[in-house]
């Protein structure tokens, strides 16, 4: 593994030994990694090898699926996020997902934003609230004269920029992203890695990508999964993105990131 850059902080997200199920199927077996704060943490691999499912299992999405459970530890702060007594909505508050399809709900900008704080009995100015996420997703400018409007009339790229104002409006830490700019055209690609640079000041980012150019782009690490024999993803090397892509350790990753196979 490439050394990562030296810092003080405790990492913010550490994984150990961690394997993931559904049901009796191992869909990732025996991932450590420390994810570091204010970074942006990219997951690489071919389509299968559980990219999606260990980015949902760090904000207990796949706590929704039937069958689905954990072993190992993934701790934040410390504490195991699958520990007994933890508050699995509470986590999803401080560990935002924002999904590959653009999912604005049927309702106005404004009350798109406002329903996490809203949900989760935020005191303050709703409108400063609102305002804020706004900003810090790049959309105020485009949206500040039509908050009434419905989120599902905005662009593709606008509505992706309105998820991740609604995801940051909970102040949560991290912001996970599953292939964000997928269904997005070139520009609004470019608008989205770029608002992702922005965030990282305030925000722990993990986003999964297929897109070996994104992620040499945009992330700060990157951990590169494949597919064992039995089908089930696990870590062949992960570290700074540009020691990665340019120098990496395995012939695996090597034949990955350069287009061999994938």
């Amino acid at each position: 593994m490439a050394d990562l850059p030296p810092t003080t902080d405790e990492p913010i997200i550490r994984l150990e030994d961690v394997s993931l199920f559904y049901s009796s199927f191992r869909a990732v077996r025996n991932i450590s990694y420390p994810f570091r704060t204010n970074a942006i943490t990219a997951l690489i691999g071919p389509s299968g090898c559980g990219k999606s499912t260990l980015l949902r299992s760090i904000n207990r999405m796949n706590d929704l699926v039937p069958g689905a459970y954990a072993e190992g530890r993934m701790l934040y702060h410390g504490e195991d996020l699958y520990g007994p007594g933890v508050d699995a909505v509470e986590v999803r508050r401080r560990i935002g997902m924002v999904f590959q399809k653009p999912n604005p709900f049927p309702k106005s900008i404004f009350d798109n934003v406002a329903f996490g704080p809203r949900v989760n009995g935020v005191k303050g100015d709703m409108a400063d609230i609102v305002e804020a996420s706004l900003r810090r997703a790049s959309l105020w400018d485009d949206v500040k004269d039509k908050l009434k409007q419905s989120g599902m009339a905005l662009s593709g790229g606008q509505q992706q920029r309105l998820c991740i104002a609604r995801a940051i409006a909970t102040e949560p830490e991290i912001i996970l992203m599953d292939e964000p700019c997928s269904a997005l055209d070139p520009r609004s690609t470019l608008l989205i890695e770029e608002l992702m640079l922005e965030l990282k000041q305030r925000y722990t980012i993990i986003i999964v990508t297929h897109n070996m150019q994104q992620a040499a782009r945009a992330s700060d690490e990157t951990v590169f999964l494949t597919m064992g024999d039995d089908r089930a993803g696990y870590m062949v090397e992960a570290g700074v993105t540009s020691e990665l892509f340019t120098n990496p350790k395995s012939q695996l990753t090597e034949d990955y990131v350069s287009g061999r196979f994938g």
